[in-house]
């Protein structure tokens, strides 16, 4: 019975879901929001023990802003 259903509901609804996944990346925008510095947003009491103590684990300079804004990516 599990098989059955794995294979007729499962299988097609991970199926739509990509699909799904894939259309709204057609239309998504590669453009950077406006940086708004709101006071609550990346707070910073003590720096990282990595790096330069400014950027996060996992920092990615496209998508995560410093607390001076984004860092200039000339190259997308």
């Amino acid at each position: 019975m599990w098989k059955i259903l794995s294979f007729v509901v499962a299988l097609p609804g991970v199926g739509v879901c990509m699909l799904n996944t894939f259309l709204k990346m057609q239309h998504h925008s590669q453009d950077q929001p406006e940086f708004v510095p709101y006071p609550h947003l990346r707070i910073r009491s003590k720096p990282f023990p990595w790096g330069d103590g400014n950027h996060s684990l996992f920092h990615n300079s496209h998508v995560n802003a410093l607390p001076t804004g984004y860092e200039d990516s000339s190259h997308h």
